[in-house]
């Protein structure tokens, strides 16, 4: 059985989602405002949160940036806010879907079912080494030669998905699709910045990579630096 926290404040929109989940076969729970879903997210430990983002007390993408910064739980956004830069910052900011009201069920139940299944292949103690670059899926941690890296959760998805790809290019297009969830929509310059910001913090440059090595026209690729263990050839 999914448990299920709806946080919304319309209560007949709020109310509909708890039945219809019920029905389903699923655990609800339900909160009319941010901090009280916060709360019952921190509380519940929940399996998935949906998550409105026009809230009474907190904006929903500033609720989404607080669970994420305690909680890997999915998040799915449900919203009638369908503006593309909305979307990309409700993803950027760390949700793991973005659905946009009006929407049916089955949809939604499908949407449930796709990011338990990433959250449950994400959760695996896999853990990929590049050279001295470690990153663990399981533990959601990556280090660079013994040294925790500070990263974002974006930032750790980028990079796990490389790592779990090393040796190989990978478009930005694949990257939206996979770690961004937009396999027909966004911007690569979202891609551009995050690959910078990663950079940064395994101490390298565009113009002088060590392990993120960019291929003109097509993507990128992560490789140890030359002479270690797990170089590609």
């Amino acid at each position: 059985m999914t448990h299920v926290l709806v946080i919304e404040d319309d209560p007949s929109i709020r109310s509909s989602l708890v039945r219809s989940l019920t029905a389903r076969g699923h655990a609800v729970a339900s909160a009319p405002s941010g901090m009280v879903g916060l709360q019952q997210a921190l509380d519940d430990q929940p399996d998935v949160v949906l998550l409105d983002l026009g809230l009474p007390d907190l904006d929903g993408l500033s609720l989404l940036s607080m669970l994420r910064a305690v909680r890997n739980t999915p998040v799915i956004v449900v919203t009638a806010r369908d503006d593309d830069p909305t979307v990309v910052k409700a993803l950027d900011n760390g949700a793991d879907d973005y659905v946009v009201k009006p929407f049916g069920m089955d949809q939604l139940e499908a949407r449930i079912r796709a990011v338990l299944r990433r959250s449950d292949a994400g959760s695996d103690s896999q853990v990929s080494e590049v050279g001295e670059l470690v990153v663990d899926a399981g533990g959601r941690e990556a280090l660079l030669a013994g040294e925790r890296l500070d990263l974002t959760r974006r930032e750790f998805d980028l990079l796990l998905y490389l790592a779990q790809h090393a040796g190989d290019v990978v478009t930005k297009r694949e990257i939206l699709a996979e770690v961004w969830n937009l396999p027909y929509g966004g911007s690569e310059r979202t891609v551009d910045v995050h690959l910078s910001w990663l950079r940064r913090k395994l101490g390298e440059t565009a113009a002088h990579p060590v392990y993120l090595h960019s291929v003109r026209g097509v993507g990128v690729r992560l490789v140890a630096p030359s002479g270690e263990p797990g170089d590609a050839p």
